[in-house]
């Protein structure tokens, strides 16, 4: 038997090296693989599922928000979005399309341009949420498949005012980012789907590929309180108050005192929720915002009815008690420190009805120090001071009440008439509600329920009471001092014809930029009311920020335009008349001095009043209107040429702008010196006589104000020709 020869050690060593080589290649080739199929796989197969599908968002439907009548106030509904195919787009037809395309979509043309021309993408959006109507436009223009459109979702506003602080506004992604869209827009919003197809390196679809399809699921829908007329009768009337008083801003709310339910809430100046001005956004957040809620000012007058109630449950005072705010000594002392009433010459001797009907600090400085500080702070707290009244509406303030334990019987007695404590409008009317409704605070509420697409119902928000306040006795005994102060107080304006009201006024002063010291001309004006008195079923509240009328009518210039809701409004509610009210015609004193104005208004049975400062002023509007029908005794607000402030809260009389056409320079500055007008011109072009004036002769101006005036060009001078011009020899030297 032939014995087997041992391999060499040589070949023996390069079979290890081979194998080990081989070893080590398999190890990379593993290690790469690892590397494609696990780490990098995901990612991969992201990239060759681009290259081969085409994937699409599908927009879930967004809930609607109707009207407790069903009235819907906000849906969604298709609109297409409008893409571009780069890569189907021929070189020299990109000019023609970026034009055309830019011109329907009110795109710039540079931008399309660029996006259309980027070949490394094979699709690019180029716009959202276009209307039906664009895209036969562009259809018509036989674009071939550079262009396509997909179905989009677009947010619509059937009535587009209404409602706009309440209900807010969707982003381009029909996100919520205002008001109640913003704040339900998880059970708004919906779930979005998704469609993925198979294409062509064209991006053209296969006929024969496979489609993933997942439906969208829809957004629930939301019902809200809110009733759509009442809100278009508060609207009309809060845009005229804005317009006739050159406020600020003025807000309004409609509640149901037994339930808490909001029924209209509003601020004027405000927008179109369908075209909202995102170009200004500091315009926009401000014009956004539900200022019953958002803001915060002093408590001021409105909060005499707090303390009252609160001393008349207590114990610490009763409807017999007589109240002294001597014309002397108009003022409470607490260690050395004086705490006066605002009218410095007294009240005299009054009943609670007159006490509150005059906001007299001196009875409401009384009345708390009675009360005392620990049960006066329960009474606060119990009527929701301090604190979200959770109503629903996003982004509510709580105002402030410093803690009863630093407070000093100085600041106890401010606290009484409202100085030294901050609140809300809906803080204010919340607490209004409890003390008429029978003495329950109620939880405002402006959500009614939420419902799936099928109805099943997600929310349901009901009357819910917090607490009991105060006696239902206290209660009686308040609606009829409210409606004392109605009939006879600074709100007798608010008065409606045939019904029992009662309601009151409020001012506050408003702080100056330090943040500590009280202006003396810029103030909120307020006026809440209700209706009947016997049996409360609305509330209704006007907030004027900064009206321009002399400080002592701001206190009564809200209540008029609760009236004027308040007699829309029992027509469409239904509520039948529970009395009969003592009417007279007013007399119409537009263009009379202020002091005869007031004289004539006075004769005919009613009640009118202007600062000494005015009386040579004109009359230029009056509410009620002359000529027309109001409750007897009742206050008549006059505005005349003089009524806005200046900063030593005396009042400048309008001026009417001279004629400057033909004078010079000097000469106009010299005239509107006198009226305490300004002159302003192009200093390039200022000589000869004035061509041009920016404000019409005759224009009724405030004192301050500038007129740009123009100056008629120079005549050309004749140039001549150099070419024919004979130069004028220099001498040589």
């Amino acid at each position: 038997m032939a014995k087997t020869t041992a391999p060499a050690p040589k070949i023996k060593r390069k079979l290890v090296l081979l194998m080990v080589f081989a070893g080590l290649l398999f190890l990379l080739l593993a290690l790469r693989l690892a590397q494609v199929m696990i780490v990098q796989g995901p990612e991969l197969k992201t990239k060759a599922e681009t290259q081969w599908t085409r994937r699409q968002n599908l927009t879930a439907q967004r809930g609607k928000i109707t009207d407790r009548n069903g009235l819907v106030l906000a849906q969604s509904g298709t609109a297409y979005r409008v893409l571009a195919n780069p890569q189907s787009i021929a070189a020299d037809d990109r000019v023609r399309i970026a034009t055309e395309v830019s011109d329907i979509l009110g795109l710039d043309y540079d931008y399309v341009l660029e996006r259309i021309s980027n070949t490394d993408r094979l699709q690019v959006q180029l716009k959202r949420q276009v209307e039906s109507s664009v895209i036969d436009q562009l259809e018509a223009l036989q674009l071939g498949s550079g262009i396509s459109y997909t179905t989009d979702m677009k947010r619509y506003y059937p009535f587009g005012q209404l409602f706009t602080q309440l209900i807010g506004f969707t982003g381009i992604e029909t996100e919520g980012q205002t008001g109640l869209e913003a704040e339900y827009n998880s059970y708004l919003a919906g779930v979005a789907g998704r469609l993925v197809i198979e294409v062509d390196r064209k991006n053209n679809p296969l006929s024969y590929g496979e489609e993933y399809y997942v439906a969208p699921t829809e957004g629930y829908n939301m019902t809200i309180t809110g009733d759509s007329v009442t809100q278009s009768y508060l609207e009309k009337y809060v845009q005229e108050c804005y317009e006739v008083n050159r406020a600020t801003t003025v807000s309004g709310l409609v509640m149901d005192p037994t339930t808490g339910e909001i029924l209209a809430i509003t601020t004027y100046p405000s927008f179109d929720l369908n075209d909202p001005p995102r170009d200004t956004v500091t315009e926009l957040m401000s014009m956004s915002r539900a200022r019953i809620v958002t803001d915060t000012y002093e408590a001021g007058s409105m909060f005499d009815m707090i303390t009252m109630a609160a001393a008349l449950d207590s114990g610490a005072t009763t409807t017999d008690t007589v109240f002294r705010c001597s014309p002397s000594a108009p003022y409470r002392i607490f260690r050395l420190e004086k705490v006066r009433c605002w009218n410095t010459d007294g009240h005299g001797n009054e009943t609670l009805a007159d006490a509150l009907g005059n906001s007299c600090g001196v009875a409401m400085m009384d009345m708390a120090i009675a009360t005392g500080v620990d049960e006066l702070y329960d009474y606060i707290y119990a009527f929701g001071f301090n604190e979200e009244t959770n109503s629903g509406i996003p982004s509510e303030d709580t105002g402030e009440v410093i803690h009863r334990k630093y407070i000093r019987e100085s600041d106890l007695a401010r606290i009484s008439f409202g100085e030294n404590i901050t609140t809300t409008a809906i803080q204010m009317a919340n607490a209004f509600c409890a003390i008429i409704n029978g003495g329950t605070l109620m939880q405002p509420y402006v959500v009614d329920n939420i419902t799936t697409t099928d109805g099943t119902v997600v929310v349901q928000n009901e009357p819910t009471i917090l607490r009991r306040v105060i006696s239902s006795n206290t209660s009686a005994q308040m609606r009829s001092i409210l409606q004392s102060v109605a009939k006879n107080g600074n709100g007798s304006n608010a008065q409606v014809l045939n019904y029992t009201v009662g309601g009151i006024t409020g001012v506050s002063r408003k702080f100056e930029e330090d943040g500590v010291t009280a202006s003396r001309t810029r103030v909120v004006a307020s006026y809440i009311g209700f209706l009947p008195v016997d049996d409360p079923q609305l509330v209704c509240m006007i907030v004027i920020d900064e009206p321009q009328v002399p400080y002592m009518e701001a206190s009564s210039v809200a209540g008029y335009w609760v009236s004027q809701i308040f007699s829309d409004l029992v027509q469409y509610y239904g509520i039948l008349p529970d009395t009969t009210t003592n009417t007279s015609t007013v007399p119409d004193v537009v263009g009379q001095t202020a002091k005869d104005a007031v004289y004539h208004l006075t004769q005919a049975g009613f009640n009118a009043y202007t600062v000494p400062t005015e009386d040579t002023a004109t009359v230029v509007s009056q509410y009620p209107a002359g000529d027309t029908v109001a409750a007897s005794g009742s206050i008549v607000i006059l505005y005349t040429s003089m009524t806005t402030y200046n900063d030593d809260q005396l009042y400048k009389e309008q001026v009417a702008v001279p004629s400057l056409i033909g004078r010079r320079r000097q000469d106009a500055f010299d005239k509107l010196a006198e009226l305490g007008l300004l002159l302003s011109f192009d200093k390039t072009q200022c000589t000869g006589q004035i061509d041009t004036q920016s404000i019409e002769e005759g224009t009724l101006v405030d004192p301050g104000t500038t007129v740009y005036v123009t100056f008629p060009s120079p005549e050309p001078t004749d140039t001549p020709d150099p070419a024919t011009v004979t130069p004028t020899p220099v001498p040589e030297g």
